[in-house]
């Protein structure tokens, strides 16, 4: 297990089975906003969205070619307590801007769902 500090990477919150394993925050998100997710079936994703009929909606969350994941605001909290994780939630907000309230696209579920 190894962990990457301050956005480098994670690889701890990998399940038995290799893929990401979803947070408890991520799923709670997924309920209010009316989706499903689960592990994504893509190599350079974290996660696949899917409405409740099934269908894939899209995959957010990045993996880096060595297979770490881009930490993500429950992830931080885990590893570096919520201080430092408002922190770079904050910061993540403000760097995706422009997409994140475009509403179905990536960057809008990425932000309700990991961030």
């Amino acid at each position: 297990m190894y962990i990457y500090v301050y956005g480098r990477g994670l690889n701890a919150d990998k399940s038995t089975s290799g893929k990401y394993k979803i947070t408890p925050y991520t799923k709670q998100r997924a309920k209010d906003l009316g989706v499903v997710v689960k592990p994504s079936k893509k190599e350079n994703k974290k996660i696949d969205v899917f409405d409740k009929q099934g269908d894939l909606i899209v995959s957010i969350g990045g993996v880096r070619k060595d297979g770490s994941y881009y930490m993500d605001y429950p992830n931080y909290i885990k590893e570096l307590g919520k201080q430092k994780a408002d922190s770079f939630r904050e910061r993540y907000k403000k760097r995706h801007e422009r997409d994140r309230h475009i509403k179905g696209s990536a960057g809008y579920y990425a932000d309700k769902l990991l961030w």
